[in-house]
């Protein structure tokens, strides 16, 4: 495909598929190959259609193309608005060959490819993902899902993707707040597993705050180039790919508290990232300057660093409880044993989360 900088492929057997990065790419790219059947069904949302759904529809000419307009935000990821795509999948009368295709960030993503698991219990799709977030982290890796309000992606299935378009000049109209929260996940690859990748992204922030499209590009591609391998190793989320999740128990916790409508989802990561590395450090595992470090690159990213004011200790315990990774009611941590070198362990003693837990109420006061 001509205008692609860079290109990976996620190995999965029968159900690998590549990523294509690179800027211009959407409405020049020819995606009817990936179809297997006549119909297409776009979805996405009322901020990105007017954006993007022409350029997306050019992506596949020939074809039979529906289009579902959800509204937009972390918010409606509910029972109630997913059945609109199946809605407009049966009125269009679509077949079991149909594709799916989710045009926009990681809520119509995880919607679209939920959408796609169940519809005549599985259909094909396609991910073109138009936020930061979404082009490193949830367009990749097959988790689809949505949200209860006693838990976030607590119902959902594993789907992999046809294949993954990145058009990187869709940041471009990204609101600054949005762009940030994406950060948020790239920094989280280096904390976990690439130290080297870390020190990149001190040295290359302003250019990625400053859309820098060969920055942009390249940020992506080390980002995909670490969850692909990771995803390869432990697609359902046995045993590596829970790293994946460094800073989401409190992050998830503080989306559920603030109603998935004030905090973005990498702003929660943010501010989670930072309570796993105090926890590491009060494990000695991470020194002084390590936490510095991660603070200050986020900040440089514009990111919070602290949880709400008003949530306690117990607001974290009760919403921490129906966390994923935990097992047998234990709950387990991504932790850092190092930057670049994180762990999952539910073997911690419980007052140093409590003392984790309640920082950021006395650091307000």
């Amino acid at each position: 495909m001509a205008g692609i900088q860079h290109q990976l492929q996620v190995e999965l057997g029968d159900r690998s598929y590549p990523i294509f990065i690179g800027q211009g790419l959407l409405g020049q790219q020819d995606l009817g190959q990936w179809v297997a059947g006549e119909q297409v069904l776009i979805v996405t949302n009322e901020t990105v259609a007017p954006l993007y759904l022409e350029k997306a529809r050019a992506s596949f000419s020939g074809k039979q193309v529906d289009v579902v307009i959800l509204p937009d935000g972390e918010f409606y990821k509910t029972w109630e608005v997913l059945n609109r795509i199946f809605d407009q999948l049966l009125e269009k009368r679509h077949t079991r060959k149909t594709t799916l295709v989710a045009l926009g960030g990681g809520v119509v993503g995880d919607m679209t490819g939920f959408a796609a698991a169940c519809y005549q219990r599985g259909v094909d799709f396609i991910q073109i993902p138009t936020t930061l977030l979404a082009q490193v982290d949830s367009s990749v890796g097959g988790k689809t899902g949505i949200n209860h309000p006693r838990g976030k992606n607590m119902i959902g299935a594993f789907l992999q993707p046809r294949c993954v378009l990145i058009d990187t000049s869709t940041l471009e109209t990204l609101p600054n707040r949005e762009l940030s929260s994406g950060l948020a996940e790239v920094i989280k690859y280096g904390l976990i597993q690439d130290n080297q990748f870390l020190s990149w992204l001190e040295e290359h922030m302003d250019g990625l705050m400053a859309l820098q499209s060969d920055t942009l590009a390249e940020a992506i591609f080390r980002s995909c180039q670490c969850k692909a391998a990771i995803v390869a190793a432990d697609e359902r989320e046995a045993g590596v790919r829970a790293l994946l999740n460094l800073g989401h128990t409190f992050g998830h916790a503080i989306e559920t508290y603030t109603g998935y409508a004030e905090w973005l989802h990498g702003e929660a990561v943010a501010a989670g990232m930072v309570m796993a590395a105090d926890m590491s450090k009060r494990m000695g595992w991470l020194t002084y300057n390590d936490i510095d470090r991660i603070t200050q690159l986020l900040v440089r990213a514009r990111l919070p660093i602290r949880p709400p004011e008003t949530m306690s200790p117990d607001d974290f315990y009760a919403l921490m409880a129906v966390d994923k990774k935990n097992i047998d009611g234990a709950l387990r941590l991504v932790l850092l044993h190092s930057l670049g070198d994180a762990t999952v362990t539910a073997e911690f003693d419980p007052e140093l989360l409590h003392l984790v837990l309640s920082a950021h109420q006395e650091a307000q006061e």
